[in-house]
């Protein structure tokens, strides 16, 4: 071969050669510079997650981004740990070129750690419905009640609004009723948001219930005041939103549960539920109050739900005003006696029927 060829040819050969010289060379060099990429990748990743891990409690989901760079980052760091595994024992012949293929990798590293920053952050809102329908009965001749609701509740000059009146008296489903116009609409509200109070008032349930509500669970907080802490900051981030007590007793305080005094700025409103209409005032509530039905209420709603056949029995018709008046106007309780009696027509049960109502009022 010409001396001039010959010269040319080892001129090509020698820059690749001299490369994989130096990947040869310093192979434990480049090997050990990879373990370390490996280990600031991971700790950079384990942040990560640790702070969607608290981030995440506050009904948040994460960043899509965010999400997409963990998978890289996980994916990559199982990528070095089988390099790892498989160089150092490797051929002593095969250095050059596996070294190459480590410092390359040691490059990819380094960019998907640049890129696990979020300046946006790394969870944004869930989106979800802003509440679940309620399942409720008819509203009987509440139409004025609930009309005083709304407007209040659309409104900006009451913040809070106490809803009275006897149990059985249909406080509860105009409030269903409410609940689910609210949803229906949804564009008043970020969250409709109810709660069942009961006589028997537990406070730590009453959190936890509001943050179940949420989507959000408080069992990881012993302490009541931080719960109260937790549950406030879960509520100051829904923004606008409706919580509904429902059944409320005696007067809860608003900061030991947790619960943010509603504001014309924030605009969220308040509305209880309650038979006392010293515990709605003493909560700061606009008093709404609902009556008993007239007797005529009562009793188209008592027909509509036996029979209106039943008039045709004779002597009847008295007989079933009679016992409709022992309801005291009550829907509940009109409702209820209504369907266990649905169908009966012999005159001589409705007068038991009777008896049985007016005998507690003897015993009196």
């Amino acid at each position: 071969m010409d001396p001039a060829t010959i010269i040319e040819v080892i001129n090509w050969i020698a820059p690749p050669g001299c490369r994989y010289w130096k990947y040869h060379r310093k192979f434990n060099q480049f090997l050990s510079s990879l373990e370390s990429v490996r280990q600031d990748l991971s700790i950079r990743m384990e942040n990560i997650e640790l702070r969607l891990k608290v981030e995440l409690r506050y009904h948040k989901v994460p960043n899509k981004e965010v999400e997409s760079w963990l998978r890289k980052a996980k994916k990559i760091i199982e990528e070095i740990q089988r390099i790892e595994d498989k160089f150092s024992k490797g051929n002593y012949f095969l250095r050059g070129w596996r070294g190459k293929l480590v410092d390359e990798k040691i490059q990819e590293v380094k960019g998907v750690y640049d890129q696990g920053v979020f300046p946006d952050g790394l969870v944004i809102d869930a989106p979800d419905d802003i509440g679940l329908p309620l399942p409720t009965s008819e509203v009987v001749d509440e139409v004025s009640v609930k009309e005083k609701i709304w407007k209040h509740l659309i409104g900006d000059e009451v913040r809070k609004i106490g809803v009275c009146g006897m149990g059985g008296v249909g406080k509860t489903t105009i409030m269903k009723h409410i609940h689910n116009q609210l949803l229906e609409e949804g564009n008043k509200f970020d969250r409709v948001i109810w709660a069942t109070i009961s006589k028997e008032y537990d406070v730590v349930k009453l959190q936890q219930d509001i943050a179940t509500a949420l989507g959000e669970d408080l069992s990881e907080q012993n302490d009541k005041t931080t719960r109260a802490a937790v549950l406030q900051k879960m509520l100051k981030g829904k923004k606008r939103y409706v919580l509904i007590l429902d059944d409320v007793w005696k007067k809860i305080s608003l900061e030991e549960v947790g619960i943010p005094e509603p504001t014309v700025m924030d605009g969220c409103k308040l509305v209880l539920t309650t038979r006392s209409t010293e515990v709605a005032r003493s909560m700061g509530c606009e008093v709404i109050k609902v009556e008993p039905l007239s007797e005529m209420e009562a009793f188209n709603l008592f027909l509509s739900k036996v029979g209106f056949e039943l008039l045709h029995v004779p002597t009847l018709e008295s007989i079933l005003k009679l016992i409709v008046r022992q309801c005291g106007g009550l829907p509940l309780a009109v409702v209820t006696l209504a369907s266990s009696m649905r169908g009966e027509c012999d005159v001589h049960i409705w007068g038991n029927a009777l008896n049985e109502l007016k005998a507690p009022y003897r015993n009196c």
